[in-house]
């Protein structure tokens, strides 16, 4: 355990030893599923402070937008992740997609936590979200383009700002929680990112309640090859 975590990061570290499964999604993988396991990075960084110290106003989370010409989930907004190839950690794997997506240093980041393990019904697929400070902060890129089409350094304060979210509708009826990001608030993060990032935030007492925000259709460019969900999901459309 770390002496010098930022402050507002404690809780999103307690968060790893008090949050459950249920907290985050409605599925939970049968006995016969033999899913395959992957890893994504919530990555925190302590931005410039506010005031007299550090807040989670101050904090940012690093995401990556996928290429807009791959087959699944085009345009996307993810965090770094991936499989995790034999023998290896979700850690190792979180921070090794990290780096090669992203060409961030994994020295710099310190890992504060995991969160339950999340079943994807449709590709049958079970992911670990890792929790990392980013406590020396490296450059970060776009390695390679036919993946990642842009990178975004994303402030809380934004996430959390009423005028930054929206749902989003499905074609199959689902209904979800999203956030406008970028710099001109024309990149929507939703899916499993998004709810992943709306179940934590309320599980912090973070975040008000999504009902009255206004209901946006998907643009077409990120419908290609997703699948059809549920309109329970409570995780990834």
């Amino acid at each position: 355990m770390t002496d010098d975590l930022p402050a507002w990061l404690e809780p999103v570290r307690a968060a790893a030893g008090t949050i459950t499964t249920e907290d985050l999604t409605l599925f939970l993988a049968p006995e016969d599923a033999d899913p395959r396991r992957g890893a994504v990075l919530l990555l925190f960084v302590d931005g410039p402070a506010h005031g007299s110290g550090h807040d989670r106003e101050s904090g940012q989370l690093l995401l990556t937008e996928r290429a807009h010409h791959m087959r699944s989930h085009p345009g996307q907004v993810s965090f770094p992740g991936g499989s995790i190839d034999p023998g290896e950690t979700p850690v190792e794997a979180a921070l090794r997609e990290a780096e090669e997506e992203t060409g961030l240093d994994p020295a710099g980041v310190e890992v504060i936590g995991e969160l339950p393990e999340l079943w994807l019904p449709p590709s049958n697929f079970s992911v670990t979200p890792v929790l990392g400070w980013w406590r020396t902060p490296s450059e970060v890129r776009v390695v390679d383009p036919d993946e990642v089409h842009a990178i975004h350094l994303v402030a809380l304060a934004d996430l959390l700002r009423d005028d930054h979210r929206i749902q989003v509708r499905h074609p199959s009826g689902w209904v979800g929680p999203a956030f406008l990001i970028g710099p001109d608030r024309d990149v929507i993060l939703w899916g499993f990112t998004a709810g992943v990032i709306t179940r934590l935030f309320d599980h912090l007492g973070w975040a008000t309640p999504w009902d009255e925000y206004e209901v946006r259709d998907l643009p077409s460019y990120m419908l290609q090859g997703v699948p059809s969900r549920s309109a329970d999901d409570r995780t990834d459309p």
